[in-house]
């Protein structure tokens, strides 16, 4: 990737309020990222292969996948994306607020790039968004999407 180019970063997640808290977030970070968001697991599906009203939608360098989705579940959606070759390499990092140890384990062994619980203070969440976007725009390199 290129040190100018945006970052598109898709939010898969149903609750308005997260979405709202995730935007500020991002906004908050002033890093030149797009964040595109969709409300459930199917439109997630649609948006990364570019179907049904997706036809223009950015091919996305990171995932912001939360598990409890209606539709098709984040496993669901996390299973399809690593098992599809033209996306499997998106990074993809389950944001929810499960802290299950069979939500972790399934989720590491479906090839989630990383875990994070949601925390429930607004603070602690805008912190959090923050940490993942400067840790995938300005630590990790990513693979140049084509």
């Amino acid at each position: 990737m290129n040190g100018w180019r945006p970052i598109e970063v898709l939010l898969v997640e149903d609750d308005q309020g997260d979405i709202l808290l995730t935007k500020e977030a991002f906004d908050l970070n002033k890093v030149r990222n797009r964040l595109n968001v969709v409300n459930d697991g199917e439109q997630a599906m649609a948006f990364l292969r570019q179907e049904e009203g997706f036809a223009d939608a950015p091919r996305p360098d990171l995932i912001l996948l939360d598990l409890n989705l209606p539709r098709m579940s984040g496993m669901e959606v996390l299973r399809e994306v690593k098992a599809d070759v033209m996306l499997r390499t998106i990074p993809v990092v389950i944001l929810t607020t499960s802290e299950a140890e069979e939500d972790i384990l399934h989720s590491y062994r479906l090839h989630a790039n990383a875990y994070v619980s949601k925390p429930v203070d607004f603070e602690q969440f805008i912190r959090v968004v923050r940490q993942i976007d400067d840790f995938f725009v300005t630590v990790v390199k990513l693979p140049v999407q084509g």
